[in-house]
């Protein structure tokens, strides 16, 4: 009786890293409507008819670059490796589960899997950081539109965000140690970006969200649930941990798509600007993630430290991910204990 469970849900990764596999990934992705939030029509058009067939050949390339003969994809690697750790750490007292918002393991799966099990108690632990509508958001959707459908329902219960999570700053402090960052001529915290008009859908007072100086500077109950303003307290966080003062670091969001705002500085532009003044190494954060993918191991390590030694840089050095450091399996240990307690 009181079967407890965890279902761990990270973004998702293609089956393999052809192109047929990486459409298939990129349509299920980027058609949810918390993903590309416009009308419906324009969506399919614009997805199925653009991004999905121009863009999977060329990202299918990236896929193959990252992509380890024995593990697979990073993401998915490490995913499965905190999966594992975690269920050690909880025992038999808990089930854990892991799966993806798209593709496979997929979270129907996974959530009939502890359906199986008679489950009493699930909590859900979406694996992004920062709270946004476009990733935690759409988990909780897709898993109360399941459980929907189920006779009975377990206690079901959410971890909105976990941005200050003292495991969590402590793990990327600590796998920042060995680079030194002192050494460094300047130090980048890179989040994933979002389009501006959804953070300012998220700013349920309409009076702060890129009105205020600022906006995202410090933590208020006005932006509290804000991606962007997180961001910035979890870079602030990891600064303070490894006393980087303010003036060596810059906070900034990479992977943008399409040519609306979004948000910004942009990580491409603060790249070339430093470049252009004469930094020659820079360490790179991506705190956004808890587990290295193509936007780390690729886009920082491959596309910006090309594009900074093409204007006169020397060095772009990533800092890991929590991956499946004991620190960050501490914290998430912690983290289920915690919160079934509370609940």
């Amino acid at each position: 009786m009181g079967k407890k469970a965890v279902l761990l849900v990270n973004l998702g990764t293609p089956d393999s890293p052809s192109t047929a596999d990486v459409r298939t990934y990129l349509n299920e992705f980027l058609m949810d409507p918390r993903v590309i939030d416009i009308n419906p029509i324009s969506r399919t058009l614009l997805v199925r008819g653009l991004i999905a067939p121009f863009r999977a050949p060329k990202s299918a390339k990236l896929y193959q670059a990252i992509w380890d003969k024995e593990t697979g994809s990073p993401l998915m690697h490490y995913s499965l490796l905190q999966q594992k750790a975690l269920q050690q750490r909880l025992g038999d007292e808990y089930i854990v589960e892991l799966a993806m918002r798209y593709q496979n393991p997929s979270i129907e799966s996974a959530l009939n899997r502890l359906k199986a099990a008679l489950v009493d108690d699930i909590q859900v632990i979406a694996l992004f950081p920062q709270y946004a509508s476009a990733s935690t958001g759409s988990v909780y959707d897709k898993v109360m539109e399941l459980l929907a459908a189920w006779g009975t329902k377990p206690n079901i219960s959410f971890v909105n965000s976990f941005h200050d999570n003292e495991g969590m700053i402590a793990t990327f402090a600590d796998n920042a140690q060995k680079y030194h960052p002192e050494s460094y001529d300047h130090v980048l915290f890179s989040f994933h970006g979002l389009p501006q008009r959804q953070l300012v859908k998220a700013d349920h007072t309409q009076q702060h969200c890129l009105k205020v100086n600022d906006c995202c500077g410090t933590l208020t109950d006005a932006n509290k649930n804000c991606y962007s303003a997180q961001s910035h307290h979890t870079a602030k966080l990891i600064a303070e941990k490894l006393n980087i003062p303010q003036d060596k670091y810059t906070i900034c969001f990479q992977s943008r798509l399409g040519n609306d705002p979004w948000v910004q500085p942009y990580t491409s532009e603060i790249v070339s600007k430093l470049a252009k003044e004469g930094k020659k190494s820079l360490l790179v954060f991506c705190p956004a993630f808890v587990a290295d993918c193509l936007e780390t191991v690729y886009e920082v390590t491959t596309e910006y430290g090309d594009e900074f030694k093409a204007l006169g840089g020397e060095k772009v050095q990533l800092v890991e991910s929590l991956n499946d450091s004991p620190i960050w399996i501490d914290a998430l240990e912690k983290m289920v204990r915690e919160n079934h307690i509370a609940g």
